[in-house]
């Protein structure tokens, strides 16, 4: 019997042709996103260590990333100041996908369309990996927080409130 192969996503490729490690989990899900939390509670991981991905416009029309705990809030003017904007705000459900190639619900901080300036959550910090979206719903990806850090070339900041 032949062995049924994974279907890779970009944000994998991505990261084997950067030879980082990394583990994948898959969950079930039905027609449209399922809330991080329930994630984290699907694949029996902990909540603070299961991140989500958000992106948001700054006052100058620039876009940023924020990498956060699925259970948490981002703190607008904490994300602002970590990229050195007045104010940022998030991005609308419908321009995410024109903006970075990414549903909502699998939107990843690895293989967007463009390299958009990235901040991780320093609560990251205190794990030795972290699962983020593999790039589609239903997929997750578990990698280092500093492979994460040096790949995207991303910050690390207090991000939620």
């Amino acid at each position: 019997m032949a062995k049924e192969k994974e279907t890779k996503t970009n944000v994998m490729r991505v990261l084997d042709r950067a030879k980082i490690p990394y583990r994948t989990y898959t969950y079930e899900h039905g027609d449209g996103p399922v809330d991080g939390e329930s994630v984290a509670a699907l694949l029996g991981q902990n909540p603070e260590q299961v991140f989500k991905t958000l992106v948001t416009r700054g006052e100058r029309g620039g876009f940023f990333v924020f990498v956060i705990p699925v259970g948490r809030e981002l703190d607008l003017k904490a994300a602002a100041r970590a990229v050195g904007e007045k104010a940022v705000s998030m991005l609308h459900v419908a321009d995410l996908l024109p903006t970075t190639g990414y549903v909502r619900g699998g939107c990843s901080p690895i293989g967007m369309k463009k390299p958009f300036p990235t901040v991780l959550d320093s609560s990251a910090l205190n794990f030795d990996t972290i699962i983020f979206s593999a790039g589609k719903i239903g997929s997750q990806v578990e990698i280092s927080p500093h492979s994460l850090l040096d790949l995207i070339h991303a910050a690390s900041a207090p991000l939620t409130q």
